[in-house]
Parts: structure tokens; sequence; C-alpha cells
């Protein structure tokens, strides 16, 4: 079994990279690399799509690679290979982003917008950045083991509003319920870094290597 983390110039990977290969090798999950090639995506038997920055970089960024997109297309949708979308490689999933003033679309994997953090409580600022408790808004295989309470590690100043409601897998609380976790089918996208949160990270990832959708 193979696991790419798709690499479209979007973030130091690294991190990613060597927690993957962690939760891989402790549950005999396969290999997981970093690439750049949509001919190593139409192989795939997992695929991850991270992201830091602005939306419209990020999608722009992943367009400028030839043929990744449709490979990402084909054997996401087509296929329905597992698919996980981090912090703006969730957001992207979404239809529309709206930052700055500028709509850019996006996947349109789960129908809902990506809007700027509007906290009621003036002393939270915005980015959103450190710990945050979860809840779960519903069961989900990639959160076996994960309870509400249990922290995750956020950098953004915007989310994914769902449509349908039954797409929020998980929400946090920064004055106003955040986005943390959202999925359908074969998709699954976190607002917050697994990479980077300690053992609640690193119990998703390895949900995610195992997940049979």
């Amino acid at each position: 079994m193979t696991t790419i983390i798709i690499d479209y110039e979007s973030g130091n990977l690294r991190s990613a990279e060597k927690s993957f290969q962690l939760m891989a090798f402790e549950g005999q999950a396969g290999e997981v690399r970093v690439s750049a090639r949509p001919e190593d995506l139409r192989k795939a038997d997992r695929i991850v799509l991270p992201g830091v920055g602005a939306f419209a970089d990020c999608r722009a960024g992943l367009l400028a690679i030839d043929g990744m997109m449709d490979a990402l297309t084909e054997r996401v949708i087509k296929d329905g290979t597992p698919f996980l979308g981090i912090c703006v490689g969730m957001q992207l999933m979404a239809s529309m982003g709206r930052e700055h003033g500028a709509d850019a679309p996006g996947f349109d994997w789960i129908p809902g917008d990506v809007v700027a953090l509007k906290p009621a409580a003036p002393s939270l600022k915005v980015p959103h950045m450190g710990w945050n408790a979860l809840t779960m808004d519903r069961a989900h295989p990639v959160l076996d083991g994960i309870s509400d309470g249990d922290h995750a590690y956020f950098v953004h100043s915007y989310h994914l509003k769902p449509e349908d409601p039954a797409h929020q897998i998980a929400h946090v609380d920064h004055a106003q319920s955040v986005t943390a976790v959202v999925g359908r089918d074969n998709l699954i996208g976190t607002q917050f870094h697994p990479e980077k949160s300690q053992a609640t990270g690193l119990r998703l990832i390895g949900n995610f290597l195992r997940w049979v959708p």
C-alpha cells in the first residue's frame, strides 16, 4: 500500500512526512512518499493534500502542476481512493474560498464556503493559533479513539462552513463554532495540523492509514 502526500510547494512537508511514515511503520501500513508527480497519484492507495497559506495561492500551485488536478479528481472522486485534506488542503474541498474580498473556486467536494473567522469575544484573536479542545459532532472511523476535549493544534484565519451539517464531523470553540473536521464518503479533512497535534494527531493519522471507506 502506498500513501502519497502531494507536494505543490505549499509549506514544509517534512514534519507531515515523518508523522505519516511513523504511523505507517507502526501499523504496517506500507509506504509513505511525498510526490509532485500525477503518475504517482494514479497508483496511490491513499492521498494526502496538505496546505499552508492563502486559498487562492494553494489552488494556483496545485493547478500549475500539469495533470495533477485531473489525476486527483480521477483517483479521489471516480475511484474512491481515501483522501485526507489538511488545513488549506481541507479548505480546498469547499465550493468557494472567500478571502480578502476575492472569491476563488474550490473542488466543490464538500459544498460550502471558506469564510473568515469572526470570534464574538474581542480578546480572542485571529489568526486562531495554538491548541484547542475538539467537540465531536458525529462518529467517524478516522476519529476512533479521539474524544471530546482532546486537543489539536490550529493555525488559521478562515474555516470551511459546510452547507450540509452532516458533513461537519467535529468543531472547536473560539468565541464562535469553528469547523475542525469535515468529511463524506471517502473524503476527510482537518482544519488542524495532525502532524503537530501530538497524540491526537498521530492517532488520526494511524486511523486514516487503516481506513477502508
